[in-house]
């Protein structure tokens, strides 16, 4: 028997109750997002990389052609051409309440539940692209973002989030290895932040709206964090943890 065999997964609630306690100093004194441009791997490294964000850089994605490409029916077409070839891996996949149960599925909606017709269920979810084939495809369209650290290396797994207005994630904390980034391609997108309970005395909660052409870089291991599609276009995000 493998030593992962014998691993128990602990429910994500329970997880949180036995995290260990975080050093508030990433949190104190912040109330607002800091936006930036032209911002250097050296400069972003010395002063904001691994001190939990939040940061907003608003010039990040001037030569990608994702903004213009992706949407709905493009990840569709690429996700049931993979289908065909038999290349899909069992992704990691994110329903939030939309009653999706798989990729798939997601992409099986009705056109008049993806455009929204009244009487049609809103719909918001998010997936792993742990898919190498498909991430080849995708990525001819995005790079990583340019202030990254210079020693960063690319992340493996990309992770795509897509939704309508009115829809988002819930309050949570991540369980991932290190911070990151999420890239707004469409929509706009509210983030609400809030501070571990062990900081509630010493910092504060805030948000701040994400919008089309802006990077958001924070730590989300240790920022609680929740999203709302603001009203307009369909949000498309796509982001990945650095090193």
């Amino acid at each position: 028997m493998t030593p992962s065999a014998c691993l128990i997964s602990m429910p994500d609630e329970l997880s949180k109750a036995f995290r260990p306690p975080i050093d508030c100093d990433f949190c104190v004194g912040k109330h607002e997002v800091l936006r930036t441009q032209n911002l250097s791997p050296d400069n972003f490294e010395k002063k904001f990389a691994y001190q939990g964000g939040p940061l907003i850089v608003t010039d990040a994605m001037n030569n990608w052609t994702a903004t213009e490409i992706f949407n709905y029916g493009y990840f569709r077409k690429t996700y049931r051409e993979a289908k065909k070839k038999k290349s899909i891996l069992n992704c990691q996949f994110f329903p939030y309440k939309s009653g999706l149960g798989d990729l798939f599925e997601a992409f099986d909606m009705s056109e008049e539940r993806v455009k929204q017709n009244p009487g049609t269920e809103p719909w918001y979810f998010g997936w792993s692209n742990c898919n190498y084939e498909i991430a080849k495809v995708l990525r001819k369209h995005y790079t990583s973002p340019y202030f990254l650290p210079k020693s960063s290396e690319n992340n493996a797994i990309d992770w795509i989030f897509m939704g309508v207005p009115g829809k988002g994630a819930h309050l949570h904390v991540d369980n991932v290895r290190l911070p990151s980034w999420q890239a707004q391609l469409k929509g706009t997108k509210e983030w609400i932040l809030a501070p571990p309970p062990e900081c509630y005395y010493k910092c504060s909660s805030f948000s701040t709206s994400v919008k089309p052409g802006e990077i958001i870089v924070l730590d989300t291991n240790r920022w609680y964090h929740q999203t709302n599609v603001l009203p307009g276009e369909v949000s498309i995000t796509i982001g990945a943890e650095y090193d």
